[in-house]
């Protein structure tokens, strides 16, 4: 069982950043897919994050790291989060600088916490399950490791990485707690299936628990530069000079995933142990988990979002976003994707739901900047 010390030293970060390119139309810069109920329960996937952590820690011990443009939704969504847990970028940096800059300014704050990373549109209903996950990895990491929640997998799925699983670790009150041999990147179909038949691999599902100053060292040893620039970051923080500092050091820190800065190197100098995680878990990465998520797994289901959808629907299945007052009318197509915006129309399969990545990456290219 998970000390009260240890409890008690736990602090939550949550970065929501991103704007969920294979989430487009509907995702946007300015409304990224965290800021959006995408389950149909009439909450959002950050506030669905944060009623899953204050239980765990208090509403006083989840800081958020996210855009300056997204405060205000961010703030609106969460009127309990405490203004001194709001951590805000300039620009996007990717996950190092977001969870780095929050583990540092913690750790000065408190020199004991042990943080645990955790994204803002992850979509988890068994919470009693990610309790009991994390109250294990918060065990492992007062034991001086860095430690990650494995997703049993489900199925062979080739969107996401996966973590190779080595043996059990002997850690008091982390039972199901195990080595981690190494991260794999996302696989091609018949290696994802050896995956799941061999049956020692998780899912990565991007959480990460530590002592926020064993997270740090590891970033130091593997990036010394950046985490030079969190340090000074963090050391301004809590003081008048910080926007200062935030404007000089930040543009210059290096964007980079921390599956790169802190679990990858961890796992191959044996500091890295995962506890296995047997509750449902979906990334909500594309369309076609939306769909997935709303029909159950069942393909002839029609999942239909938006508050005043007008759908008509004859012998179809897949999924419709509705987002203007148009009637939308499909007859006897399977696997559709409708995402209807005022302003851009997608219209693509559920086999295709990956690639919509492609056309804002073109909408990029040609500087339709108005569309994103």
């Amino acid at each position: 069982m998970t000390t009260q010390s240890s409890l008690d030293r736990f602090y939550s970060i949550i970065p929501a950043g991103g704007i969920g390119s294979r989430l487009w139309p509907l995702s946007r810069a300015d409304a990224p897919k965290f800021l959006h109920d995408l389950t149909g329960s009439g909450s959002t996937l950050l506030r669905g994050t944060w009623d899953r952590l204050a239980p765990l820690n208090g509403e006083q011990r989840i800081m958020v790291v996210t855009g300056r443009a997204h405060r205000a939704a961010v703030e609106r969504q969460l009127p309990d989060l405490e203004d001194h847990n709001v951590v805000l970028e300039s620009e996007p940096k990717d996950s190092t600088a977001a969870i780095g800059l929050a583990a540092a300014i913690l750790r000065r704050r408190e020199p004991d916490v042990i943080v645990g990373s955790f994204a803002a549109d992850h979509v988890i209903a068994d919470t009693r399950g990610f309790a009991r996950a994390v109250r294990e990895a918060i065990v492992v990491a007062d034991d001086g490791y860095i430690a990650t929640i494995g997703i049993t997998p489900t199925e062979p799925a080739i969107g996401f990485g996966y973590i190779h699983v080595g043996g059990p670790l002997a850690v008091e009150g982390a039972p199901s707690a195990r080595m981690v041999e190494s991260f794999v990147e996302k696989p091609d179909l018949e290696t994802a299936e050896a995956y799941v038949a061999g049956g020692d691999y998780l899912w990565n599902g991007g959480m990460f628990i530590a002592r926020a100053d064993r997270l740090l060292e590891q970033l130091g040893q593997t990036d010394p530069a950046l985490l030079a620039g969190i340090e000074e970051l963090a050391e301004a923080w809590d003081t008048p000079r910080r926007g200062a500092v935030v404007d000089a050091v930040w543009p210059a820190l290096e964007k980079i995933a921390i599956d790169y800065t802190v679990a990858e190197p961890a796992a191959a100098a044996g500091r890295l142990a995962v506890v296995p995680g047997d509750f449902d878990w979906d990334d909500v990465g594309d369309f076609a988990s939306i769909a997935k998520l709303h029909s159950g797994g069942r393909k002839s289901d029609l999942a239909i979002l938006g508050e005043n959808a007008r759908v008509l629907a004859d012998a179809s299945s897949g999924i419709v976003v509705a987002g203007s007052d148009r009637l939308i009318s499909l007859i006897g197509v399977n696997d559709i994707i409708v995402v209807d915006t005022p302003d851009a129309l997608l219209v693509t399969t559920t086999a295709n739901a990956q690639r919509v990545k492609s056309v804002v990456d073109a909408l990029k290219l040609s500087g339709r900047s108005d569309v994103l």
